[in-house]
């Protein structure tokens, strides 16, 4: 029998306990015991940023990190992001501006840009490129998602007025 460990997370707002063996990652945890499948699994070694989680405020590879370390933590997917069934601008940006295409990079690259505009809500070009460059992205050569992230900026601005 395995060694299990109980933990207790807050995901999207929503407060969990379970009980977990101690191997068990964080991306595992979120997509198979709670059922959050937005955040993908890509490279498993926290090159590609598919994982891409936001925990207690900081983006983290959630390939790379064991449910059990993330004890006591609040946690955002990208599930977390839409508000009432309102995308969040950063969403709406990624489809007005096709900064997708087969969307499997879409979870990690909105998570890191979400922390990345918290940080910097008026970025420019080169600063964008700088914070996405650790998430890989194989089908749109980044341009889409550079505009999706400036416009989500301005609405992001506009909003907050």
């Amino acid at each position: 029998m395995a060694d299990l460990h109980a933990i207790r997370v807050t995901v999207n707002g929503v407060p969990y306990e379970a009980r977990v063996e101690s191997r068990l990652l964080l991306a595992d945890f979120l997509r198979d015991h709670l059922g959050l499948v937005g955040t993908h699994l890509g490279c498993e070694h926290g090159v590609c940023g598919a994982c891409t989680v936001i925990l207690n405020g900081r983006t983290v590879r959630s390939c790379l990190v064991f449910a059990v370390q993330a004890d006591g933590a609040e946690i955002m997917t990208v599930e977390g992001l839409a508000r009432d069934s309102q995308f969040h601008p950063l969403q709406e940006a990624f489809r007005d501006k096709q900064g997708l295409q087969c969307g499997f990079c879409t979870p990690g690259m909105l998570m890191r840009a979400y922390e990345f505009l918290q940080e910097n809500p008026n970025p420019t070009e080169e600063e964008i490129r700088e914070a996405i460059a650790g998430n890989l992205c194989r089908c749109t050569g980044y341009q889409f998602i550079v505009e999706a992230i400036q416009d989500a900026a301005t609405r992001m601005a506009i909003a907050s007025r």
